[in-house]
């Protein structure tokens, strides 16, 4: 009976040490704050946040009906060639020398991306920690995929945020750029993480769904629906995720954000079609969350509906968060974008996408 109470005993202080640890695990910065105080009051008068959380336009189950979790997890942990066998080939524009009369875009891998157009600046989902994870060790960046640090990048007029995912809000990198970036333009709620990591009130613009800011120099930023949901933790959708309309006196780009396909491309393509160039997501897809990320043929489909001339796909070659092999994507859209006209633009990470270049050709990479 003694030795039965003492490991109880030693049970229970074992889990109690497990349980502490695992909250003070929780309760780093990274992780982020959730929405309080007049931020929240704001968050719920929104039209999109309902019952206690932002929801989409339709509804969108995070797994497909008759997919269940663990199914799922069996299926990632057996699936091959989710990362490459070899160093990915890459290369490194010099971003702190550029022309200002030169537009261009310069993409980091995965949804990180950086543009300069008439003479300003623009960062989107920049992730450069090396890991898409709050471990991390876990969900490492491929190898030749990391080539760029915060210290590479020149001042920043406006950073971009789609939502609050670790692949797309990354706390090292965006605290490293609180004092050499201007603005930020993020989601309703997401300015509560940027807040509390330091950055100033005046740096950040949140926006709610068809909200809209006017920049100088003719600058223009609206923000629009995406297909997704939101959260760094256990809790889900307390801030809101996005899609962006960048208009400039040089065109329109339409920053997708990550996004299931649904009827708001068409309607954002009906508002404000043509783009210029259009950047979705094309990755980390799969049959068992086709809700949230679209497929390689839904891509196109919804480049189709904004009226895209040109389309970047994004959200691939530098993490593995799907079942499908490292280059799949990119094989598969180039492939079947051959049935339709529009130009897809696939440049490896860290050339420069001349902007006002139609014409420009890029070698398939991923081949090599």
């Amino acid at each position: 009976m003694k030795k039965y109470k003492k490991m109880v005993l030693a049970c229970s202080i074992i889990f109690m040490v497990a349980v502490a640890a695992f909250v003070g695990f929780m309760q780093q910065k990274k992780f982020g704050k959730l929405p309080a105080g007049d931020r929240m009051l704001r968050i719920q008068l929104s039209p999109n946040y309902k019952d206690g959380a932002f929801q989409n336009e339709h509804h969108t189950p995070v797994m497909t009906e008759g997919v269940s979790f663990f199914s799922a997890l069996k299926e990632f942990f057996f699936a091959k060639g989710r990362t490459p066998v070899k160093e990915i080939p890459s290369m490194k524009t010099d971003l702190r020398s550029l022309d200002p009369a030169t537009d261009v875009l310069v993409w980091f891998g995965h949804s990180s991306y950086f543009m300069q157009i008439g003479g300003k600046t623009f960062l989107v989902d920049p992730v450069f920690s090396g890991s898409a994870s709050p471990v991390a060790f876990t969900t490492r960046a491929f190898a030749g995929s990391d080539r760029y640090s915060t210290a590479d990048l020149p001042y920043i007029d406006v950073l971009f945020i789609t939502h609050d995912h670790w692949d797309h809000l990354d706390f090292e990198t965006v605290t490293a750029l609180r004092t050499k970036t201007s603005q930020v333009i993020c989601p309703i709620g997401v300015g509560e993480h940027l807040m509390y990591w330091g950055f100033g009130s005046e740096q950040v613009i949140e926006l709610d769904w068809h909200d809209s800011v006017s920049l100088k120099d003719g600058i223009s930023v609206y923000a629009k629906p995406a297909r997704h949901f939101s959260g760094r933790g256990f809790t889900r959708n307390q801030s809101l995720w996005a899609s962006f309309v960048l208009q400039t006196p040089q065109g329109k780009i339409f920053i997708g954000g990550d996004s299931g396909y649904d009827t708001h491309f068409a309607a954002i393509g009906n508002e404000f079609g043509p783009f210029d160039l259009a950047i979705l997501e094309n990755g980390q897809y799969d049959k068992s969350w086709k809700y949230i990320h679209m497929m390689p043929a839904e891509v196109l489909q919804a480049a189709c509906d904004l009226k895209a001339k040109r389309i970047l796909p994004v959200h691939s070659s530098k993490f593995a968060l799907a079942n499908h092999a490292w280059d799949t994507p990119l094989k598969t859209i180039t492939a079947i974008s051959k049935q339709n006209r529009i130009g897809v633009v696939t440049p490896m990470i860290g050339e420069a996408v001349l902007l006002n270049e139609t014409s420009q050709i890029f070698s398939k990479w991923w081949e090599k």
